[in-house]
């Protein structure tokens, strides 16, 4: 690990060397195998030389190099797998309309049970080696480092694209030579034009991936595994762009890996899935983790008859089978995503079914938009993100209120479903859409995963996780929830956080949204119910919130803890995540609330409807991309002039809610809102009355906070709390009036003891209509 991060025992390190090398489609081939809980097979990465290297190579490669070398330095020495067989993948002779990857044949090095022989392996790692070998008059061999844990890695082998047949289209001569150099420069080429091709070359350039992946071995790779990490490098290279950019892997999980969870359903029947794990997916495939690694991918699992294999997709797989009692299912995405985004559930799910698709939309949901929407969704503008085939560019898309789906579940909780999950589905789908506009992907699965799940549900691209605990009482939970992780979509999934530890971007955007989507979703309500419910719901936020203030390290209930070095990472592009590992921070709810109150404050401020025009307007702007904090709030205070007027800065709102612990400080408005709230509530207790109180300074405030607060200590009876009362009534007599009759009505002697003093001293002072009104209350 590069010295400079000083990762502490909770942080979770991002070792990959994007800035050298980035990643930019992944092609999996796995088989799954229930008895042994492992899954084992191979990984194809195909590369970019990185933005690092690029940018300092123009002044002269020794000056990166000198980079790679103090990263050497820095590494431990440890045992590195010396390769000593060359291996030929099968061939495809497949189409551009079906780029599915082929089993394992006979060229395949797997014995009869799919299991890869190790022999080689064992007679081939040598004595401890430095992992920076000094070759070539001293010059250090370039390292690749890909995020990796809890994974048996086999063999890394360079991947000879240039065999494949009809690649020559991709290479700027066609006529190929023996001369190992300019071999090496070729397949790097065609890797680059490969990765690069235009959008509308979407199907070309997966079938192409697929050749390539099977392609002939052009020799092995030096490899070592640590805790965190896979480093790769090839003798003699000293550079990114003489690197491999295509490598294939051959890897297992382990059985106690953390990225998977071996389980058993509600039935009773073996399952795993990914579970959202704090490492992410790298025990479940070697990748690159930085969320700037964004990269497409492809997935072939094969499986038992029977089971069912659920993958973040764009198409809704169909299994081939491959030969008796074996399954294959296939699975891609040609949107740019971060590899932690990568979802996969193997069971034996059964698909809930209703209605058709087609039918559900025409019985369930009204497709009425308002009028200040349609001119901005039907705008065509240029997207700001590299180039994929976007739905926001197709006229089609754009009028999809609601998108195909399908909902699984373990057999037993299949009738379950039917009673709200399948009506819910679409009516939260069109709130979104009419809400945000475009959906960002093109169909939807939700399954509900086994009881061990964690959480009450998880959003991945194309595929949604619920919890059963959703699906009893009604559909009140299993709406709200279901609105939560579809609002995902545009907020965590096609715009992503540039730095994991700004949770609060998905996570806040989510949980206010979750409010609107079901507000709509909900279709009968009148707008006072809504507010009424959206009321509701923020008091019982506020006091979650506050329990965890009170209850938890203030370090963790920072949204933005890096500060001004957010986003930032080390020279070769490895960071850590603060506190990523922390056990009780999976738990917590501080960037959900404290998020989604900074939201619902600048929401009071500007009014809903300009908010959210503001809203559709960022997701226009930014989705495919990667965003930081300053990204939206600067959006925002330009596109909302009566912002910047109040005297609201991106820097006030970094200091007073993302850059410090605890509750931030609310407007006078927010406070008055917030203390109406309560005296909704029957009772609380002094001491909630108390860190009220001291928590906003409620004494120091305005007239109107400061009788809000008097009215709660009147209700609650908090005697503490009277003098601020008998303060208020002598010095506030334009608006303490019907305190009065408030502390006569409780029928407390105390409190009706305090009016008559407070009046008796006020009366001679007082106007004379506010005086004779205070003694009819009184007398």
């Amino acid at each position: 690990m590069e010295a400079q991060l000083d990762p502490m025992k909770d942080d979770l390190p991002l070792m990959a060397n994007t800035n050298y090398m980035l990643v930019k489609h992944y092609i999996l081939d796995l088989d799954v195998d229930f008895q042994s809980k492992v899954i084992e097979g191979i990984i194809v990465l195909f590369f970019e030389t990185g933005s690092r290297y690029r940018k300092t190579s123009s002044t002269g490669k020794e000056g990166c190099r000198s980079q790679f070398d103090e990263t050497c330095k820095i590494r431990a020495s440890g045992p590195y797998h010396v390769p000593v067989t060359k291996v030929s993948a099968c061939s495809s002779k497949t189409e551009y309309n079906d780029f599915a990857i082929c089993g394992k044949g006979e060229e395949d090095i797997s014995d009869k049970n799919g299991n890869h022989s190790n022999e080689e392996q064992a007679s081939g790692i040598s004595s401890s080696k430095d992992c920076c070998d000094i070759e070539n008059h001293g010059k250090k061999d370039f390292l690749l480092v890909l995020d990796c844990c809890d994974l048996s890695v086999l063999k890394v082998e360079e991947v000879d694209v240039a065999a494949v047949s009809g690649i020559e289209k991709f290479t700027r001569s066609a006529k190929l030579t023996d001369d190992s150099k300019e071999l090496e420069n070729l397949r790097n080429q065609i890797v680059h034009e490969l990765v690069t091709l235009p959008a509308d070359r979407w199907k070309e350039q997966l079938y192409y991936f697929t050749c390539c992946s099977q392609a002939p071995s052009c020799g092995e790779l030096l490899f070592t595994t640590d805790t965190w990490s896979l480093e790769i490098r090839k003798s003699g290279i000293k550079t990114p762009t003489d690197f491999p950019h295509a490598i294939r892997i051959w890897y297992k999980t382990k059985p106690e890996g953390r990225s998977i969870t071996w389980t058993t359903d509600q039935s009773g029947k073996p399952c795993v899935y990914t579970m959202g794990s704090p490492i992410n997916n790298r025990a479940l495939f070697p990748c690159q983790e930085p969320p700037v690694a964004l990269s497409t991918w492809q997935a072939s699992v094969r499986t038992a008859a029977g089971f069912v294999v659920l993958m973040s997709g764009e198409n809704s797989a169909e299994p081939v089978q491959l030969r008796e009692g074996i399954l294959s299912w296939y699975y891609y995405v040609t949107m740019p995503m971060p590899a932690s985004t990568f979802t996969i559930a193997v069971g034996c799910w059964q698909e809930v079914k209703q209605q058709s698709f087609a039918t559900a939309i025409q019985t369930n949901i009204e497709f009425s938009l308002p009028s200040s929407q349609v001119d901005f969704r039907w705008h065509e503008g240029i997207c700001g993100h590299v180039e994929y085939p976007c739905r926001f560019q197709n006229p089609a898309a754009r009028l999809q209120a609601v998108i195909p789906y399908r909902v699984f579940a373990p057999y037993c909780l299949v009738e379950r479903c039917k009673e709200h999950l399948l009506q819910l589905i679409p009516q939260c789908l069109s709130a979104a859409y009419t809400t945000l506009g475009t959906h960002p992907f093109s169909r939807l699965d939700v399954l509900i995963v086994p009881s061990n799940f964690s959480s009450l549900g998880m959003a991945s691209p194309h595929i949604i996780f619920l919890s059963q605990s959703v699906l009893p009482g009604g559909g009140h939970l299993c709406g709200t929830r279901l609105c939560h992780e579809i609002a995902h979509a545009w907020f965590g999934l096609a715009i992503g956080a540039c730095d994991w530890t700004e949770e609060w971007l998905s996570e806040g955007f989510a949980t206010f949204l979750e409010d609107i989507f079901w507000a709509k979703a909900q279709q009968q309500l009148s707008h006072d119910e809504v507010k009424a419910q959206q009321e509701l719901k923020a008091l019982l936020r506020w006091r979650r919130l506050r329990d965890e203030v009170q209850n938890s390290e203030e370090e963790l209930q920072i949204l933005r803890p890096k500060k001004e070095s957010t986003g930032e990472s080390s020279e070769s592009g490895a960071s850590v995540v603060r506190h990523g590992l922390k056990a009780e921070k999976i738990f917590m709810q501080v960037h959900y609330l404290k998020g989604y109150f900074l939201l619902r404050s600048l929401a009071r401020t500007t009014g809903e409807a300009s908010y959210l025009a503001s809203l559709r307007k960022f997701v226009h702007k930014f989705h495919g991309q990667l965003v930081l904090s300053q990204d939206f709030l600067c959006m925002l205070l330009e596109d909302i002039p009566e912002q910047k007027e109040s005297g609201l800065t991106v820097e006030s709102i970094f200091q007073n809610w993302l850059d410090t612990s605890g509750i931030p400080k609310l407007l006078p408005d927010q406070l008055v809102l917030l203390l109406e709230s309560l005296l909704e509530e029957k009772t609380l207790c002094p001491r909630i009355l108390q860190s009220l109180e001291k928590t906003y300074q409620l004494r120091e405030q305005d007239a109107e906070v400061r009788h809000r607060w008097c009215e709660l200590v009147v209700k609650q009876k908090y005697v503490p709390g009277y003098g601020d009362v008998e303060k208020f009534l002598r010095e506030d007599q334009a608006m303490g009036v019907y305190l009065y009759g408030e502390l006569m009505v409780n029928e407390d002697a105390k409190q009706q003891e305090l009016a008559h003093k407070c009046f008796a001293t006020a009366r001679d002072h007082m106007d004379v209509s506010s005086a004779k009104v205070v003694a009819e209350m009184l007398f």
